[in-house]
């Protein structure tokens, strides 16, 4: 996990490097100021040597400068590294998740995903800031002030042998006990997330139905969990200050104590006055690195369950990929299924499709109808290889739909989704995510095409007037006219349209048809459908039916040899006499 984490430091590795240089550096002049003050104390004040007392105290003054330099310089470099870590954690956070496939995205909710992007790096990004200069600047100082309490006094410095076990134990067992409740907590903010998405994705219909009052319950109750959860995690770290507390005064009462003995016991001999301050100070410094560590313990511990969920996103690998030898040219929109099964859970038992035999041939029309769930979305899926098929293949212009790099595929494959997508920005910035590269012109004739460039007129900004997220300032049928004229502008040898006609009237679904007809006759078309009229001119016509093909002809076979097409058309057109 470390390993799979470190590689996103990249081009922060001198930053991440030149923080504990100069925590060292810093910890190093720390350490010589009390030795320092000691002599002092010793030769200065107490033999009433101005001159030994300026000369040092020069010298202290120009330590502890240094160190603040060191500090500054170590903080900075932190900061930076641990913002960059942070950055290139989340860019590859993304660029991995660009790559997955519906199979993997159907692993993570959205909710899931943006609390790994947001919360979870953000506690990563702190722990990290915190091992290169806390978790440095700690043992090492814990080191030299040991070195030095023992130089200065072995019999007094026996104490820690017996505090920092004591805060050790402690301390593990903090850590042990509330490390379950971090890991819960973020599985709870993600059912937060996934609250307010999901109110503010749909807050029209909440409105509409006046159910205000019932989301702000549902989300208190979530927000109670993550409460609750929190508290009890807390209350457990809580421990840590009092354990401190009790071992840190506990040793500076020992040391003043045994301390003041020795010095008025031996009159000096074994100790001296500025010795017992150089100690006491070395003292504060043991205890004070024990508190950081014990502070990196509880951060670190709060951050290995967000690295946890981090790297399940980094190692997830996409479930779909490149043969060894992919092909990057599509002859034709020719589509064959030959025996096709489709699961979504990859078990042939429970399969949403099943004994798909189809020919499509190149520049045809095909129109497929069925009920609700007979598995008209998921057929067309498995052209662009959203998904894998379970069982069978599918070839497109004679090859297999795995032989063809998966760029290549999509890009000729143009497909408008059941649930249409707007981005914020213009209506040329969305109808460019078709080709980037398109001209004004081309813009132009794939909305009349679309039978967009009616309504688009009419806006005063026309064609760089600017969409709200969501396409939330246009009505249903111009959001699925732009994503028609978007998914022409790619050119494609097969365009797929999910019913993306359905909030449209039936007079510009019946100019769109024609409008393809006339304009694309060599692109393969594949319209679902609930109305007929949307198919009943197409080449070919699919009945599907609990995911198996229980239909196929043209509109005037269909009406006369198949049930299931007759009770459609028959419901459509109340009984009229076809």
């Amino acid at each position: 996990m470390i390993k799979k984490l470190t590689r996103s430091i990249r081009e922060y590795k001198k930053a991440s490097i030149l923080t504990p240089v100069f925590v060292v550096f810093e910890v190093l002049l720390e350490i010589v100021i009390p030795m320092i003050m000691a002599v002092m104390i010793d030769k200065g004040i107490s033999q009433q040597n101005s001159t030994l007392l300026t000369k040092w105290g020069f010298i202290l003054i120009v330590c502890v400068v240094l160190g603040m330099i060191c500090g500054v310089l170590s903080g900075g470099f932190g900061a930076k590294a641990s913002a960059g870590f942070a950055q290139n954690l989340r860019q590859d956070m993304y660029y991995k998740i660009q790559g997955y496939s519906f199979a993997n995205i159907d692993k993570f909710s959205t909710s899931s995903i943006v609390t790994r992007l947001t919360t979870d790096v953000t506690n990563v990004q702190n722990a990290y800031m915190m091992i290169i200069r806390v978790a440095v600047r700690a043992p090492i100082m814990l080191i030299f002030s040991l070195i030095a309490s023992c130089m200065i006094s072995m019999r007094l410095s026996l104490i820690f042998l017996v505090a920092v076990p004591i805060l050790g134990i402690g301390l593990y067992f903090i850590v042990s006990r509330s490390h379950p409740y971090f890991e819960k907590v973020f599985h709870i903010y993600d059912e937060l997330n996934g609250v307010v998405q999901e109110n503010l994705t749909g807050i029209r219909v909440v409105k509409s139905f006046v159910r205000e009052n019932f989301e702000i319950k549902k989300f208190h109750r979530v927000s109670k969990r993550i409460y609750e959860t929190f508290t009890t995690a807390e209350g457990i770290v809580a421990y840590n200050m009092p354990l401190m507390q009790f071992v840190v005064y506990g040793c500076l009462l020992f040391f003043c104590w045994f301390g003041a003995k020795i010095i008025v016991l031996t009159q000096g001999t074994l100790m001296t006055t500025g010795e017992l301050s150089s100690l006491i100070a070395y003292a504060m410094n043991v205890l004070n690195c024990l508190l950081m560590l014990s502070q990196v313990l509880v951060m670190i511990n709060m951050a290995r369950a967000s690295s946890e969920r981090i790297v399940e996103i980094l190692d997830e690998e996409s479930s779909l990929k490149n043969g060894n030898e992919p092909i990057y040219d599509m002859p034709n929109g020719e589509i064959k299924f030959e025996n096709v099964g489709f699961s979504y859970v990859d078990n042939t038992d429970k399969e949403c499709l099943s004994e798909i035999s189809l020919h499509i041939p190149s520049g045809s029309t095909l129109g497929i109808i069925g009920a609700t769930g007979s598995g008209k979305t998921s057929l067309v899926q498995l052209i662009p290889r959203l998904y894998d098929v379970t069982e069978g293949n599918i070839f497109i212009g004679g090859k297999n739909v795995k032989d063809y790099d998966l760029f290549t595929l999509r890009n000729q494959v143009a497909m408008v989704l059941q649930k249409n997508e707007l981005f914020s920005g213009t209506i040329k910035e969305n109808l460019r995510w078709g080709n980037e590269h398109a001209t004004d012109e081309e813009l132009i004739r794939a909305c009349k095409l679309a039978q967009a460039d009616t309504f688009i007129e009419t806006f005063p900004a026309k064609y760089d007037t600017y969409i709200e997220q969501g396409g939330t300032n246009v009505s249903g049928g111009q959001k699925q006219r732009l994503c028609i004229a978007r998914a022409l502008l790619k050119l494609p040898k097969i365009l797929i349209l999910d019913d993306s006609t359905s909030a449209v009237d039936t007079k510009t679904d019946a100019m769109i048809r024609k409008a393809f007809r006339e304009e694309i006759p060599d692109t393969t078309k594949i319209i679902i459908a609930q109305r007929i009229s949307s198919v009943q001119d197409a080449d070919h016509i699919l009945v599907l039916d609990n995911g198996k093909i229980n239909g196929y002809g043209t509109h005037e076979e269909l009406l006369k040899n198949n049930v299931i097409y007759q009770e459609i058309y028959q419901s459509q057109t109340k009984g009229e006499d076809k």
